[in-house]
């Protein structure tokens, strides 16, 4: 059994609800914080063992100081999950993807998962390599939930993946600042592949030539670029704003 460690309330109490299958133990420090005796509660309604654990311990498991005295272990192979073969069967004219192209920072990942669920996309795709860790408690923090609920789908050859998604009908839109093609004047009806660049150095060549479409944020400032997780935010946003507009 593969274990990961997730911390803080509201991711905690987000997995407990959502996937309680996969929760082995809850482990919190004595306390009558009523945010963390309500978790307690949610684990004890879904029979997960609970655990009394002092400060120095949980930052042992977590490697960090940011844990609110409430970390939960779970077992990685019962958690959500969905295949790539799986997601091309599902494919249809409402489906959003995201790619993130060797996004390496976890708390970028995680914002990213966050904003993923808030926005509905059905999966998050990474590349095996050169990616953020997703086992990194960092990841499941900063998603507050995200990480629980998005489908996050690791691929060998991204490249491949993406020739896939076109093939089943996936319209891949790649930011970049090499184009003068804005996003709010790019259509995003039908299944809908966004693609984002790593921090710094963009989206690898053979990524970039995989996508049908490349557009840019506009900027109106003296800055060049988004960090790659707001960037995100805008753009599945602003499809969200015009899918619900055209509804």
């Amino acid at each position: 059994m593969s274990r990961q460690y997730i911390y803080g309330f509201h991711a905690v109490k987000q997995h407990l609800k959502s996937q309680p299958d996969s929760c082995v133990t809850l482990l919190c420090l004595p306390s009558k914080n009523k945010r963390l005796l309500d978790i307690i509660q949610v684990a004890k309604k879904h029979h997960v063992t609970i655990a009394q654990k002092n400060k120095e311990q949980l930052e042992q498991l977590t490697k960090t100081e940011k844990h609110q005295g409430c970390v939960l272990e779970i077992n990685t192979n019962a958690t959500l999950s969905l295949s790539f073969s799986q997601l091309l069967e599902e494919v249809n004219e409402r489906s959003l993807i995201l790619i993130l192209d060797e996004v390496q920072d976890p708390h970028n990942l995680g914002a990213c998962l966050r904003t993923a669920d808030a926005t509905g996309v059905n999966a998050v795709i990474i590349p095996t390599d050169n990616a953020a860790d997703m086992s990194s408690p960092i990841v499941s923090k900063v998603a507050a939930g995200g990480a629980e609920t998005v489908p996050l789908i690791k691929v060998t050859n991204l490249a491949r993946a993406l020739k896939d998604l076109r093939k089943a009908g996936v319209w891949l839109v790649g930011t970049t600042g090499d184009t003068n093609q804005s996003l709010y004047e790019t259509n995003f009806k039908g299944a809908t592949g966004l693609v984002m660049g790593a921090e710094g150095s963009g989206m690898r060549r053979l990524t970039t030539e995989n996508c049908d479409e490349l557009i840019m944020i506009p900027m109106l400032g003296q800055v060049e670029s988004l960090n790659v997780s707001v960037a995100t935010g805008v753009c599945l946003f602003e499809i969200n704003r015009q899918r619900m507009t055209n509804n």
